[in-house]
């Protein structure tokens, strides 16, 4: 039996006392994902190859927009299909790409596009991507291309 090495690195996520629901909200969400363990109080699971811990540690602490989780999205659908679900059962929408879910945790679901258009070494283009997206709720990779071609 091969044995898997943990990252040595691996961000813990603060909950009251719902890590488990938080982990299987989670992990129905993102297609490569597991639980490595379920424990009354630290319990370690898997998205898409990054390892998080959750810990119920009580109510003294809350999530803020200081610390997100991003996702890296290919296409309009994959940014539709996590911003959909992400939010579902009581999160809310922010600005550029950002939400908050149930929890209370911050995502940024961004398209990898976003990146390539932002990168761009023609700066006219690449601040009219800027703009076109500050005024954005969900990303709309359309939309910013249609603004990187100022069309």
């Amino acid at each position: 039996m091969t044995k898997i090495a943990a990252s040595k690195v691996t961000p813990c996520l603060w909950f009251d006392n719902n890590a488990e629901e938080a982990i299987k909200f989670y992990t129905a969400i993102f297609k490569n994902s597991r639980v490595i363990n379920l424990h009354p109080i630290v319990s370690t699971f898997e998205l898409e190859g990054q390892r998080l811990m959750a810990l119920n540690g009580g109510p003294h602490f809350k999530f803020t927009e200081a610390i997100s989780l991003y996702v890296n999205c290919e296409s309009q659908e994959e940014v539709d299909y996590y911003w959909e679900r992400l939010l579902s059962d009581g999160g809310k929408e922010s600005q550029c790409g950002w939400l908050k879910d149930k929890f209370g945790l911050s995502w940024q679901i961004v398209p990898s596009r976003l990146s390539q258009l932002m990168k761009d070494t023609n700066r006219e283009k690449s601040e009219r991507v800027m703009q076109a997206m500050l005024k954005m709720i969900k990303l709309d990779i359309k939309a910013l291309e249609q603004a990187y071609n100022n069309t």
